[in-house]
């Protein structure tokens, strides 16, 4: 008992004061480093600096091997051992990377004094993913975030998402899931490399916040980045921003000032780069071309746009999606979104892209644009069987002075056309080679793709809907020059975009075929 009221003891200790932490981490912990020897866990400079601005909820971006995610679940180890009743959870992008963290948490565990480790933190119970201290009634778990469980269940009082922006399926939804778990009071770090300028974690570091964490309380200011889904301001999670030239390790030839380009001769001044990292980030251009931006990130914004491949052009959606003004009406609990109302004489296009349906299947989308001007009037994002959906576009376009309905009739498309045609008498369907219904194929889908990116580029104001920019951003190109939403994003509001914009190109060009 003496020994878990010392314990309690430090552990007040270091929470109030981080140099008492670092302190201690430096002389319990043991990590392999680069050259696999057993060393202790000294904070290099990117840990001092997480550690001076850190807050209850942060967000790490990061360059490659700053060592900050053996720093995190050093920081957490140490937090679960030092207060009883404490759960940690560390979640990574994969399975073996789960299993990769939790082998350092491990040994920093097999090299803690046998007196602790006989004592207080024996564990009652250990194996591939957990860690049991059942005399504190404390407790280390790792998952993938591939485990749709993750986190159900259970209060959590540290958090650790590790590689955020590699997270397959729906990030978003995932991360909420494991927020939902975090106890009152508990720490979050999301940590993570770039990868594009779209998806979960850039969503989370662009509603995140800049600034010192004085005695834990964030002293806020507004974020520069904007992006889909970006909030503004996000209560107490604390942006980190850590370049490659924090890591010492990462020196090479040195380069004198005489032969320095005016770029590099920049970077000297404003960041204090040595000759040698100088030299460093000449080996980089030349191993990862491209990829460098990435990989060894120098500033938070060059290195979220010289990742992914959005078919888009990506400050042009920005700009426009900083203009938006909200929308005139919203209805069905804000599915539906209304911009412009019909207006007699003018002709539309009621486009309809179908779904499943169901609570966990995909959305349903509906957008209707104006045929002269491809304005965007009004647009549906909503979990719609068939049947429900081929009403709803059938009222909208009665609501639009008789539109013409442009279904997709791909997957669940024929059912919808059913609908419409039977239990909703709506005749005024588009018709594609005779048939009812627009069909999107390898062929069709790069021009409608194509289309959008020169509207958007030229002509961006014509659309009002923050979700459809925000769906533009997370649209990404991948192999074979296939495109498709991000991992974890959705897709369904371009498509039918696509759609309206394709048919209504072809009615200005050729007639319509009805």
């Amino acid at each position: 008992m003496k020994a878990v009221k010392a314990m309690i003891g430090l552990g007040l200790k270091t929470e109030t004061q981080p140099d008492g932490f670092m302190e201690l981490a430096a002389e319990w912990l043991r990590v392999r480093d680069r050259d696999g020897q057993l060393q202790p866990l000294v904070a290099n400079a990117a840990q001092r600096e997480f550690e001076r601005k850190r807050g209850r909820q942060n967000i790490v971006l990061k360059a490659r091997q700053m060592g900050m995610t053996t720093w995190i679940a050093g920081r957490f180890f140490l937090r679960t051992i030092l207060k009883p009743g404490t759960l940690t959870v560390q979640v990574a992008h994969t399975q073996a990377a789960a299993e990769a963290i939790f082998r350092v948490v491990q040994r920093m565990w097999e090299n803690l004094p046998e007196d602790l480790r006989e004592g207080p933190l024996r564990r009652t119970r250990a194996n591939a993913g957990q860690m049991v201290f059942g005399e504190l009634d404390s407790e280390f778990r790792v998952w993938s975030a591939g485990d749709e469980n993750a986190g159900r269940g259970l209060s959590i009082q540290n958090l650790h998402c590790s590689e955020v922006s590699r997270w397959p399926g729906d990030a978003g939804a995932t991360l909420a899931g494991l927020r939902a778990a975090l106890a009152p009071g508990g720490e979050v770090v999301l940590e993570s490399t770039p990868n594009g300028a779209y998806g979960a974690f850039y969503e989370e570091w662009c509603g995140g916040v800049d600034g010192v964490a004085a005695d834990r309380v964030v002293e806020t200011q507004v974020p520069k980045c904007e992006g889909p889904g970006a909030p503004g301001l996000v209560d107490g999670l604390v942006r980190h921003f850590l370049p490659w030239w924090m890591e010492p390790a990462y020196v090479g030839p040195v380069v004198d000032v005489e032969s320095m380009s005016e770029e590099e001769r920049e970077l000297v001044a404003r960041h204090g780069l040595t000759g040698a990292q100088v030299g460093f980030r000449r080996r980089l251009e030349r191993s990862y071309g491209g990829l460098r931006l990435q990989e060894f990130a120098e500033d938070a914004e060059s290195c979220f746009k010289a990742t992914g491949a959005c078919c888009f052009d990506v400050e042009a959606i920005e700009e426009r999606m900083a203009e938006l003004d909200e929308p005139l009406e919203r209805r069905r609990g804000g599915a539906l979104l209304v911009w412009l109302p019909a207006q007699v004489g003018k002709e539309y296009c009621v486009a309809v892209d179908t779904a499943g349906g169901g609570d966990d299947g995909d959305f349903a989308a509906v957008q209707v644009v104006e045929i002269a001007t491809g304005l965007q009037c009004a647009e549906l994002q909503e979990r719609l069987r068939p049947s429900e959906l081929a009403r709803v576009a059938a009222e909208l376009a009665r609501e639009y002075g008789g539109a013409m309905v442009a279904v997709e009739r791909n997957n669940h498309g024929a059912a919808v056309i059913a609908y419409l045609q039977t239990s909703e008498g709506y005749r005024r369907l588009y018709r594609q080679g005779g048939e009812v219904g627009w069909l999107t194929t390898s062929a069709s889908k790069p021009e409608m793709v194509a289309r959008l990116g020169v509207l958007l580029r030229e002509s961006a104001s014509m659309f009002k809907s923050r979700r459809f920019l925000g769906e533009c951003r997370t649209f990404v190109g991948g192999e074979r020059g296939r495109t498709s939403a991000a991992s974890g994003a959705h897709d369904d509001l371009v498509m039918a975009m696509g759609v309206a914009q394709a048919v209504r190109a072809e009615r200005q060009g050729i007639g319509c075929r009805e």
